[in-house]
């Protein structure tokens, strides 16, 4: 007798855009349904609605941040002090889990995302890789040993402070930090940066030469602290634009600078470094394979 594969409902939470879907894997998406991200009353109450019209056996939740991931802490399941206005100490978990009563699993968006990578994408076979995006915020997550890097909290990588490329005075888009990473390259950051929001630079635009030098300084610091096996960069903000990841070897190469064992690391980077494998389903994905890990799967 074949047993039929659990059916998730996965809900990737963005700062712009939330996609709930349902599936049991890559190969089998059964609905996918949008639900712009407002005010938490709002956009949640959208997202049950969806949910409510859903057979499913448990939910994965892979969201935007800062989260508080530690099962002993009273906010448990919520939204820490984020960039994304009103979203402050807003609870997933225990609301999710009340309506529905299924098995939950509840991760950041690109811890998700880097799980799905190693299960179903171009990590699969790895112990050490990472996924980074680039949307609304900037976002690390990092593998090892096949689960995600954490200490007394989730890394936040996309907060970094890089050094600046000379003549750059921009302050940075970041409420908290100013000019980390986030603060230079988000969505927001390179629309109040240049004007204009970042889908709408042109190709050509010097403004990628800024983007290439800041990203280029957190892979530099990501390597030297972890050497991934594989790096994949998505998000809003770099899906269409394929063309900027030989830029990005390129820098991150020279930045390394011929150091000991990052030599052969360096030589490696057209593999090392790309696009997800998942290309832009690898959010949503991440959300089945929190689902999966509720239950086991």
């Amino acid at each position: 007798m074949v047993t039929a594969p659990p059916l998730i409902a996965g809900l990737e939470l963005g700062g712009t855009k939330c996609v709930a879907i349902l599936a049991t894997g890559p190969d089998d998406v059964r609905a996918r349904e949008t639900v712009h991200t407002t005010d938490p009353v709002t956009t949640l109450a959208a997202i049950e609605a969806v949910l409510g019209g859903w057979q499913f056996d448990a939910i994965g939740i892979a969201s935007f941040g800062p989260l508080e991931l530690n099962p002993a802490m009273l906010d448990f399941g919520s939204i820490t002090a984020t960039t994304k206005p009103g979203w402050t100490g807003t609870d997933l978990v225990n609301r999710l889990k009340a309506r529905f009563a299924r098995p939950l699993a509840f991760q950041t968006d690109v811890n998700g995302a880097a799980i799905a990578e190693g299960r179903w994408g171009a990590a699969q076979g790895m112990t050490t890789h990472a996924y980074i995006t680039i949307g609304t915020g900037v976002g690390v997550g990092l593998v090892a040993g096949g689960r995600p890097v954490q200490g007394v909290a989730h890394g936040e990588a996309g907060h970094m402070r890089v050094p600046r490329l000379a003549g750059d005075t921009y302050p940075g888009w970041c409420r908290f930090h100013g000019d980390c990473v986030e603060g230079l390259i988000s969505g927001p950051a390179l629309a109040e940066r240049f004007g204009y929001p970042g889908q709408e630079l042109p190709d050509d635009g010097p403004q990628w030469d800024l983007f290439v030098h800041d990203l280029g300084g957190l892979l530099h610091n990501l390597v030297a602290t972890a050497a991934p096996e594989r790096i994949a960069i998505g998000g809003g903000v770099i899906a269409a634009r394929d063309y900027l990841f030989p830029k990005l070897r390129t820098r991150l190469a020279e930045s390394l600078g011929g150091y000991g064992s990052l030599i052969a690391y360096a030589d490696e980077l057209d593999r090392r470094l790309g696009p997800p494998g998942l290309g832009t389903m690898a959010g949503p994905l991440g959300a089945i394979a929190m689902g999966l890990e509720a239950l086991g799967a």
